[in-house]
């Protein structure tokens, strides 16, 4: 998701994470599409689920320079879990 204030040039991506078995939201971050992104959502969640889930992405980059390999599984979209 994503949406812009005041110009199109300021964009701003939300990034949410979400427990596969509750769909309970527990990580939330807010900010452009970048590693500094990606690293505000991995922030964002309680450290049981940094250092227990496994979370499933996208095959954006930016999630594997910042989310640990043991804590990140690549998914397709049309796997549901990404």
């Amino acid at each position: 998701m994503w949406s812009f204030v005041s110009n199109q040039g300021n964009k701003q991506w939300l990034w949410l994470a979400l427990d596969t078995k509750t769909r309970e939201i527990v990580g939330v971050y807010v900010g452009d599409r970048s590693r500094d992104g990606a690293q505000g959502l991995w922030q964002s969640l309680p450290n049981v689920y940094r250092q227990c889930a496994v979370c499933y992405t996208d095959f954006w980059s930016a999630y594997e320079e910042v989310f640990p390999s043991k804590r990140h599984q690549v998914a397709g979209k049309e796997s549901g879990l990404a």
